[in-house]
């Protein structure tokens, strides 16, 4: 056998190696198929040729990974079932690639099965574009590297989806969310999403970056407004302006100081307020009605915040599969488990669930919601 022939062999057996010790991915829970929703007549009508550049496509981004698909296809279901266009939603889909996680094929078999007419693209996310700059967390589930995709949209999604709607996996929807699309994005803004005066903005940063000479008050001086919080489960981001200004880089940047300084607790969400907190377009509360996961270390059950409701938002430790499972649901966990699809990991008698059985099970309990 020549050299040659014997470096490919090698090199065979080391990819042999390689594969058998890399962790097998899950299998994928199972779905039902969610009823199909169509266009109104007033909807614009579809361009075919222009595919996802159909300049009337609202265009919404989530991730996917194995524990949180449960979370995003509940999700889903509601985004279309309040949509006045269901049709002109596409959906883009961050999905991590390798070491464990489920193949895009599999993942993309999943979503095409509970919603055969979902206009949507799949995006391998890689954890080694990030895994470099993720800091230790109050809790472990917020160092994810796919907790980070969303730095990335601007680099993964077509150059002429001009914005997007991110949204975390553990929302519902219950208004339609083309109103959200069609916030206006002043020239001086790149983001837009809820913001949270009343909470204390100072908590969400260590002390060292208080009292530090150089950072501090100082770092938010010049903004638009005053500095104030923003979950970042719910905003709409120009992709354009953000590619423009490197805000990418600029996160990043944040997050390399805090290898140094140890200037925040809390996982993504502190870079985000520190490059954006005082900048941001604010959105009406109604589209972030937030925490009701609880906080991040006992996930307790939270009620609705005063005011109307256009989008309910499990953001916290408790999440509403997890505690309806464990037969511990949350009084608001009962509205989501009326958009779960989950039938469960090999029970095959519940794979004939009708369509108007999910239909008539969605109901919005009266009385919770108010517009």
């Amino acid at each position: 056998m020549g050299a040659a022939s014997r470096a490919m062999w090698a090199g065979l057996v080391l990819a042999a190696l390689l594969l058998a010790q890399s962790p097998a991915a899950a299998a994928l829970p199972r779905f039902a198929e969610a009823p199909e929703y169509r266009n109104g007549e007033r909807c614009p009508a579809p361009v075919a040729a222009a595919g996802v550049c159909d300049p009337g496509l609202v265009h919404i981004a989530m991730t996917l990974d194995a524990h949180y698909l449960r979370g995003s296809m509940a999700a889903i279901y509601s985004l279309l079932k309040h949509a006045s266009c269901p049709e002109s939603l596409f959906f883009h889909f961050l999905a991590a690639e390798g070491g464990g996680a489920p193949a895009v094929a599999d993942l993309r078999a999943a979503v095409a099965a509970s919603f055969p007419s979902l206009r949507f693209e799949i995006y391998p996310f890689r954890a080694d574009a990030v895994a470099g700059l993720i800091s230790a967390s109050v809790r472990a589930a917020l160092e994810a590297p796919l907790n980070y995709a969303r730095n990335h949209l601007a680099d993964l999604l077509p150059r002429c989806v001009p914005r997007a709607i991110y949204l975390d996996s553990d929302v519902l929807a219950v208004d339609d969310v083309r109103r959200l699309w069609e916030t206006r994005l002043p020239a001086a803004a790149v983001v837009a999403a809820p913001e949270y005066c009343h909470a204390n903005f100072s908590r969400y940063f260590t002390e060292a970056f208080w009292n530090d000479p150089v950072l501090g008050a100082r770092v938010f001086a010049g903004r638009r407004r005053a500095p104030c919080y923003f979950n970042t489960g719910v905003m709409v981001i120009d992709l354009r302006r953000w590619r423009v200004g490197n805000y990418r880089q600029r996160i990043e940047w944040w997050m390399e100081m805090q290898k140094e300084k140890r200037i925040y607790e809390l996982g993504s969400l502190p870079p985000f307020l520190l490059v954006f907190a005082g900048e941001i377009e604010a959105v009406d509360h109604r589209w972030n009605q937030h925490g009701l996961g609880g906080d991040n270390v006992f996930g307790s059950c939270r009620p609705l915040h005063n005011g109307p409701v256009s989008l309910m938002h499990w953001s916290g430790k408790g999440k509403p599969w997890d505690r309806l499972d464990a037969g511990k649901p949350c009084p608001l966990d009962h509205t989501w488990k009326s958009y779960d699809l989950y039938i469960g990991e090999n029970d095959s008698s519940a794979s004939g669930q009708s369509r108007s059985a999910l239909s008539s099970s969605a109901a919005l309990p009266a009385g919770v919601f108010s517009w």
